[in-house]
């Protein structure tokens, strides 16, 4: 066995693992609490649509059965919402298997991929675990991609940029041109991958859709997810759209049955179900403003933003507000692990964990000051 684990990537030794917030029966039990209120995951507060809960229990007395290895009725549904061939589109065992299968087809030891400083922590993961490594470009000053920046980094051993629009954690978003002018100097031998998992809750004027670009730029690829605007995190589920050869490849190496029956079904549903989608956004852009003016009443800067979650800096050690609300009851995400460290991520929730959020955030406050 010393063998075996003495063989291992270099790039797998000194990665951290993904560490995940604790669940609400992990805080519940340690702290001995009976109300928790979680805003560190960026989940839908609403969940899925009712429709979406018969149809996973209609279809569960066939969980005994294999599900369709081609998601053949996801594929059709998201080819007609987008008006694109079924050949460019791949589904995900969420967003997370994307990446890494991505990551496992176009790098080789010494390969570069250029992401922002801070965004989302799998990028990294994903590329040192194969073998390559991430180049990160810190946010400009209004805390987005600074794409000049980024392009400025691009060499030879560059195999893809990752651009996260809207950014997580920061909530912010680039502008349609900026995107398109990137994708327009960026060379065709560089994949460029836009991380759209909360298109769905952009509230900004003319944002960067992309689909219609695809034909133009074959090396843009473009991922969503169910996790978010349609609450759909616990199904594990996402999508890439993108060139099909490049699609032809991902599926090669994935596994026969990556999509699982439930989650295949469930999002069908989720997309018909329009009608519930425009009711969680029009909750999240009605509660972040509930939020921004609670913020401002404290005396907090914080970062607008076109996602369901937002940074605010509280002025305190990140670590220790996210000890004193999480013995609370109230789970956020400190800033810390982020490199802003006395910043806080936290989910826009419904109205009454918006007000214990902040109330408790208060309290947190006051004492921290004292």
């Amino acid at each position: 066995m010393k063998k075996i684990i003495d063989d291992i990537s270099a790039g797998v030794k000194e990665m951290n693992r993904y560490q995940a917030g604790k669940s609400i029966e992990e805080v519940q039990e340690e702290y001995g609490l009976e109300k928790i209120v979680k805003l560190a995951s960026n989940e839908n507060p609403l969940g899925p649509a009712i429709q979406v809960i018969d149809t996973i229990q209609s279809e569960a007395k066939n969980v005994c059965l294999y599900p369709d290895s081609d998601s053949r009725e996801l594929k059709t549904a998201l080819a007609e919402k987008y008006q694109l061939a079924e050949e460019k589109i791949f589904l995900g065992n969420g967003s997370d298997e994307i990446l890494d299968l991505l990551m496992t087809l176009i790098l080789k030891p010494g390969d570069e991929v250029i992401q922002a400083d801070p965004a989302f922590i799998k990028y990294e993961l994903a590329v040192k675990s194969r073998g390559g490594s991430s180049v990160k470009v810190p946010l400009d000053q209004n805390h987005r991609h600074d794409l000049q920046a980024m392009e400025a980094e691009i060499s030879d051993q560059t195999k893809a940029v990752f651009i996260c629009n809207p950014n997580n954690p920061t909530g912010t978003m680039l502008e349609r041109e900026e995107i398109e002018d990137f994708l327009e100097k960026v060379s065709e031998e560089v994949l460029v991958i836009v991380d759209q998992a909360y298109q769905e809750y952009i509230t900004a004027e003319d944002p960067f859709d992309g689909v219609e670009l695809l034909e133009k730029y074959p090396n843009l690829m473009l991922m969503r997810t169910f996790s978010k605007a349609y609450g759909l995190a616990g199904m594990r589920i996402g999508y890439a759209l993108a060139d099909p050869e490049l699609i032809d490849y991902l599926n090669r190496i994935r596994g026969p049955f990556n999509v699982n029956r439930l989650a295949q079904k469930a999002a069908v549903t989720a997309l018909e179900s329009e009608s519930h989608l425009e009711i969680c956004q029009n909750l999240n852009n009605k509660e972040k403003e509930f939020l921004y003016q609670k913020f401002e009443e404290l005396g907090l800067d914080y970062i607008e933003t076109e996602a369901n979650f937002m940074m605010v800096d509280t002025g305190m050690p990140a670590a220790e507000v996210f000890k004193e609300l999480q013995q609370r009851g109230v789970i956020i995400r400190p800033g810390h692990q982020f490199g802003m460290e006395s910043w806080i991520r936290v989910t826009i929730g419904t109205r009454a964990d918006n007000e214990y959020f902040i109330r408790n955030l208060k309290k947190v406050l006051a004492e921290g000051n004292e």
